[in-house]
């Protein structure tokens, strides 16, 4: 689980480029909840993400990670506790010295994922798309179950057949392994769509949360107009998703 308790970040304090980033957000992710957020440029997002792996240390407030305080931890200490995809993943691909057994573990994994890789276990991931490499990546970041997932806009750089497999892919892997999994996207309907848990961020602070069952029922047009009414400016991003 994670939870996070009145976190603040603020880049640039006290020059004329300070942006107050975060402010004041807390929130309580239980095992095995999929919580997506949405929101505009600047919004917090990307921060919270950073915030949570150890990137930007925080001002104030505290960040935990299955019960373990982690809001003093340097980013490579914190590694152990977390599973990370970005947007757009440099990573070197599958030669690990590892048994057959263990090689036919991932080949049947990466068949799963629908995208061809199941016969590329040694390809350099240079020659592999842009949606083999992110399914690549997600499945390596999974693999040894993570106590927290971090999903950064995974497929925004994908065109949307592409995208959408990895959607699935991601749905199976969270669900089958009950990872706690927070994703950040700016498609709203990939937001209402996967997770079980719905937070939508703007200038550095939380304006909605819903799940369950309520979070079942929302169209888009509803996060617009909560959007709106929180005065956030809307991108075509988020308005044409």
């Amino acid at each position: 689980m994670l939870e996070i308790s009145h976190i603040s970040k603020t880049f640039n304090p006290g020059t004329i480029n300070e942006k107050k980033a975060l402010i004041d957000v807390s929130f309580t992710l239980n095992d095995g909840d999929f919580c997506t957020v949405i929101g505009g440029n600047g919004a917090g997002k990307s921060t919270i993400m950073n915030a949570v792996s150890g990137v930007w240390p925080v001002d104030t407030g505290s960040i935990k990670i299955d019960g373990i305080d982690v809001t003093t931890l340097p980013e490579h200490k914190r590694a152990k506790y977390l599973g990370r995809v970005f947007q757009d993943p440099k990573k070197r691909g599958l030669k690990w010295g590892v048994s057959r057994a263990e090689r036919e573990r991932y080949r049947e994994e990466l068949a799963k994922l629908d995208l061809g890789l199941e016969n590329r276990l040694t390809a350099k991931v240079g020659l592999l798309s842009g949606g083999q490499r992110q399914a690549l990546t997600l499945l390596m970041a999974t693999l040894q179950k993570p106590h927290l997932l971090l999903l950064d806009e995974h497929t925004a750089a994908l065109d949307p057949k592409t995208a959408a497999k990895v959607l699935a892919a991601t749905d199976r892997i969270v669900n089958e392994g009950h990872l706690t999994t927070l994703m950040v996207t700016h498609n709203m309907r990939d937001a209402i769509a996967h997770g079980n848990r719905l937070i939508m961020m703007s200038n550095g602070q939380i304006i909605y949360d819903v799940q369950g069952e309520e979070k079942k029922k929302l169209h888009v047009e509803d996060l617009l107009h909560k959007f709106e009414e929180a005065g956030g400016e809307v991108s075509d991003r988020m308005a044409l998703s």
